[in-house]
């Protein structure tokens, strides 16, 4: 996995840019007189081929994009990529996970430390009650890979909800600039805060909230399934609603989840060479919003090149 350098972006920036400079080249006097408001969102911009080839194409053409918020044409204020913002990212890790886990450290580190510079980096674990924060929000990278430690592997660190344990962490980049900001979760998706008798949906309470706040604080969360010790050596449906759940999560914020079968990935290697793409093409899309109402409005970012694929959240709560 490697770092890509920043001349490979620059021209899809370009392009991007220049849609929203004809818009502004108007005059004053021509523009509707309304209320506006800003939105800035998290997209990833990539191709289905550079997935598949595992690494990102020299140049990637993504044309005209288009904003709609409730259906309605928006207006692209500014796109920001690698080279204009810095990453934000939380790596998050149930501390009940099996001890097939560990396995993965080295791999998790690797990752972490490759990350392009200027990247924040933050390292948690989310256990009964509380979030352990291994390492706060810093640019160095090796102090941050460093912060990893083995899961305990105990159902007594099982975290009352893991998605109540995103939402503390979410609070975490408030502090922080707004820009490119994603969190990487490590998690079998189970939520027992209801009572295991609750779990006939992927949709909790907890879960919703911390969609909610992903959506508000302009957050991707890229969810890695891993079965934790009880849904490892449980035969019923569990394992395959806690994915569902983390699904749901992921699709939500912009993000994406990775899980293989029911049981846990042989390595996370494939997730995160997919993961290396998504994070080195995600922007910080900042669009005008016509929409003064509160409440929920939905989202829809696409491109002219068919080829093109996005992913973006699906809408946000404004209050």
């Amino acid at each position: 996995m490697k770092t890509y350098r920043v001349c490979h972006l620059l021209g899809l920036t370009l392009c991007l840019l220049a849609s929203a400079i004809c818009v502004f080249a108007q005059p004053e006097s021509s523009r509707p007189k309304q209320n506006v408001r800003t939105v800035t969102i998290p997209i990833s911009i990539y191709t289905k081929k550079e997935l598949e080839q595992d690494k990102a194409q020299e140049y990637l053409q993504a044309d005209r994009l288009t904003v709609k918020e409730d259906r309605e044409d928006q207006t692209i204020l500014s796109i920001r990529s690698v080279s204009d913002t810095p990453l934000s990212v939380a790596f998050l890790i149930q501390d009940d996970l099996g001890s097939t886990f560990n396995l993965q450290l080295k791999s998790i580190g690797d990752f972490i430390k490759e990350l392009p510079r200027g990247s924040r980096v933050m390292v948690a674990y989310m256990r009964a009650g509380s979030l352990n924060i291994r390492q706060k929000f810093t640019e160095d990278l090796t102090k941050a890979a460093g912060s990893l430690r083995i899961v305990m592997s105990s159902p007594t660190a099982a975290p009352r909800s893991p998605y109540e344990a995103v939402s503390e962490a979410l609070n975490r980049f408030d502090a922080l600039p707004a820009g490119r900001r994603a969190i990487v979760l490590f998690s079998d998706g189970v939520d027992a805060a209801q009572g295991l008798s609750a779990l006939s949906t992927v949709s909790t309470p907890d879960m919703e909230r911390a969609i909610l706040k992903a959506e508000r604080k302009s957050v991707a969360v890229y969810s890695i399934y891993s079965p934790a010790t009880f849904t490892e050596r449980d035969n019923s449906n569990l394992p395959l609603i806690g994915q569902g759940g983390l699904e749901k999560l992921s699709d939500e914020t912009g993000g994406r989840a990775f899980f293989q079968g029911t049981i846990a990935p042989l390595s996370f290697d494939p997730f995160f060479k997919d993961l290396t793409i998504l994070l080195n093409r995600q922007f910080a899309l900042t669009y005008l919003s016509t929409h003064m109402k509160r409440g929920y409005h939905s989202v829809d970012v696409r491109s002219t090149n068919p080829e093109v694929k996005i992913e973006h959240p699906k809408g946000y709560y404004y209050r």
